[in-house]
């Protein structure tokens, strides 16, 4: 089965998942299909690359699942919304992928090496040019180096370690299966500015864009097994493309990607999620193939990026009217989004993921959210990627419980402007008990120092934030939806406020008029026209 010297993804066991046993294993793409639905979870320790194969899976279920000779890939069943809602509603109800569409798929739908991350004409996700592109003025190869490759390793001299410690000057080598990993990862979130340089025409051009999913979490309707979580995965085919041409992935198309030539339009549902990439790469492996070396990472177009609705993203509207994928943030707790996944889109400034309308009513109990995230800047750092789940929380859609998704809503609002008070007090608070120069008089107007804003705030968040969250389940018990949530929250800010200014500092008479101006500022959300 294996080809010699290669890593073939089709049957290598390269994705850790959890079996609905609660046992782990690593399974190749046809075995990950073929006991989907004995699969609970996907264990990838690096969630930017689950967030890729996400997308990837998502796109071969389309291929895969169907009934009969129908698929959900099938352009002529998305023609009607409704005939295509039918069809997921069938293969949901099968509940297994049909071992001999899988394998037809594999083996007989895409050509031989394509799924091979070694492949001399063809390697997964690869581009085999960049051994001839990306070269010095002498000829020789001008690898990026496998610490480029993976995320998480320093290269240069301004690379974030996240994790272990390597050098530029002493590259260990990675593991295929993990290279395969950080492929995926580089393709969907690496960064924009200096790259290796790649010579095509005349120009040896070093500088590439962002990945198309750089800063950004992603958010997927989860279901009980992995079966119904690819199925719900594959994007409705409400998306505005071009459909008049045909769809393909890179591992399909006939010919590479010419990179002077404009971008193909974007296609449903192959190109939406596979069909925007700015980076090309090639992974050069071991003698054995089992091991990543070295490693080749640049561009792989300048033309203008397509345009086309991430079916996963929150959009938030930016100030100038336009809207934006909302971007990752390692200190925000899912829950805090948890309203803007719930509402529909009549909202003015957010609007919800797509793949989160029209799900099964049935499934609805069952439903949990996943989220991907990596909190980056846009061009070169990397901060910090998570994964989160949502309890069991997509019965309460604004189309199915309006009630409780705006009582939801209410909650995350309320919470907020805590947060926002707390931050506030805790700075001013500071300011008056370590500025000598200001008027101590309960009334007078203090701003805090922008340069300056003292310990206080911050420790006072990182206190607030879990307390907040717990609260804010509380108020989604059954029987509390028609609470008002602002004081178990105020209760929660004051806690914090005085953990963060510690009790024996309360000794100080500036610090305890300070203390008791903060704590008045947070009172007063509790009377809304005295504040």
């Amino acid at each position: 089965m294996f080809l010699t010297g290669g890593f073939d993804l089709r049957d290598e066991p390269w994705i850790p998942v959890r079996l609905l046993t609660g046992g782990s294993a690593r399974v190749g793409l046809r075995e990950l299909f073929k006991q989907a639905h004995e699969i609970d979870d996907l264990e990838l320790p690096v969630p930017p690359a689950a967030a890729g194969l996400m997308r990837v899976l998502a796109v071969i279920t389309a291929r895969i699942a169907g009934h009969g000779v129908d698929r959900l890939g099938d352009p002529d069943i998305a023609e009607d919304i409704e005939e295509w809602l039918l069809l997921r509603r069938r293969v949901l109800k099968a509940g297994r992928f049909r071992p001999e569409d899988v394998d037809a798929y594999f083996d007989e739908q895409v050509p031989e090496g394509r799924f091979d991350l070694f492949d001399d004409r063809r390697p997964f996700l690869q581009d085999p040019r960049l051994r001839a592109e990306c070269v010095d003025a002498k000829g020789a190869p001008n690898t990026s180096g496998v610490n480029k490759l993976v995320m998480g390793r320093p290269t240069g001299i301004n690379g974030a370690v996240l994790f272990g410690h390597f050098t530029d000057t002493a590259p260990v080598p990675v593991p295929a299966a993990k290279a395969a990993w950080h492929l995926i990862a580089q393709l969907y979130f690496g960064p924009s500015g200096q790259c290796t340089p790649r010579r095509i025409t005349g120009d040896r051009t070093g500088s590439g864009d962002a990945a198309p999913l750089r800063k950004s979490v992603s958010y997927f309707p989860w279901g009980p097994d992995l079966f119904t979580s690819l199925v719900l995965a594959v994007p409705s085919p409400k998306a505005e493309v071009d459909w008049d041409a045909d769809d393909v992935c890179p591992w399909e198309e006939e010919h590479l990607a010419d990179p002077l030539k404009p971008v193909a339009p974007m296609t449903w549902p192959g190109r939406m999620l596979t069909g925007r990439f700015r980076h090309a790469v090639l992974l050069e492996p071991s003698a054995d193939g089992r091991e990543v070396t070295d490693a080749y990472i640049t561009w792989s177009t300048h033309e203008s990026a397509p345009e086309v609705r991430d079916p996963y993203q929150i959009l938030d509207r930016r100030k100038d009217g336009e809207f934006q994928a909302r971007e990752a943030d390692g200190a925000r707790a899912l829950w805090r989004d948890l309203d803007a996944l719930l509402l529909k889109d009549s909202r003015q400034d957010t609007q919800r993921p797509p793949a989160l309308e029209d799900l099964p009513t049935s499934l609805l109990p069952a439903l949990r959210v996943r989220a991907y995230g990596f909190d980056q800047d846009g061009q070169q750092k990397d901060s910090v990627w998570f994964r989160s789940t949502t309890p069991r929380v997509l019965t309460w859609l604004e189309e199915n419980d309006a009630e409780m998704a705006h009582h939801i809503k209410r909650c995350h609002a309320a919470a907020e402007q805590v947060g926002e008070r707390l931050d506030f007090a805790a700075r001013v608070a500071w300011k008056a008990a370590t500025d000598s120069n200001i008027d101590q008089s309960p009334k007078a107007k203090i701003k805090p120092d922008a340069r300056k804003p003292g310990p206080w705030a911050s420790a006072a968040l990182t206190r607030f934030w879990p307390k907040a969250e717990a609260d804010f389940w509380k108020l989604t018990e059954p029987g509390r939806r028609t609470e008002q949530p602002v004081k178990p929250f105020v209760d929660a800010a004051l806690a914090a406020l005085d953990e963060a200014i510690g009790q024996a500092n309360r000794a100080d008479i500036r610090v305890a008029r300070a203390r008791h101006r903060a704590r008045s500022m947070l009172l007063a959300l509790l009377n809304p026209k005295s504040g």
